[in-house]
């Protein structure tokens, strides 16, 4: 994947984002591997805390391991890892009165604590939304709605967007 990923012109594309199931199997090892970033997206719930302990511990691990063996390789065509954990992304969270609803809110407090950076914009929930987008193949930016709540959806995204942009140093 990193020598895929190193033929890409950086004249078409400033960025490559890998999406992995949200498992830690192969796929996604060498997804990490070949990055320079890590960006965990999760829902604000119970298991999907525990999900992002575990997942940084695995990480740490991983980088671990594959630098032991980096090390050992005689030809040198295995280099260091080093990916930065860009932090967690909350998605599908659900607001009261432009606030993340109490009963998630102890799930976010908790993730803080860990050892990883969280956004502090989120991806608000909004099944109609984003069932259509999947539904007819238009991703909610570019749909033709305009009221409040399409709005909300659209801000909480423009400032994920914005808070990636200044992590990765991108323009």
């Amino acid at each position: 994947m990193a020598d895929g990923l190193d033929a890409i012109d950086p004249r078409k594309y400033e960025l490559v984002l890998i999406d992995c199931p949200p498992n830690f199997n192969v796929v996604t090892k060498t997804a990490i591997v070949a990055s320079s970033h890590v960006l965990i997206p999760a829902k604000p719930d119970y298991l999907s805390t525990l999900g992002i302990d575990y997942l940084i511990r695995a990480l740490g691990e991983l980088v671990n391991d594959f630098n032991e063996y980096a090390d050992l390789d005689s030809d040198g065509t295995n280099g260091r890892i080093s990916p930065e954990k860009l932090g967690v992304v909350f998605t599908m969270v659900q607001e009261y009165s432009g606030e993340p609803i109490s009963t998630i809110r102890p799930f976010i407090a908790q993730t803080k604590r860990l050892d990883v950076p969280v956004f502090d914009a989120y991806i608000k929930e909004n099944k109609t939304m984003f069932a259509d987008a999947s539904q007819y193949g238009i991703p909610v930016v570019l749909s033709s709605r305009s009221g409040p709540t399409y709005k909300s959806v659209i801000g909480g995204i423009e400032g994920f967007v914005t808070e990636f942009e200044d992590k990765i140093g991108l323009e």
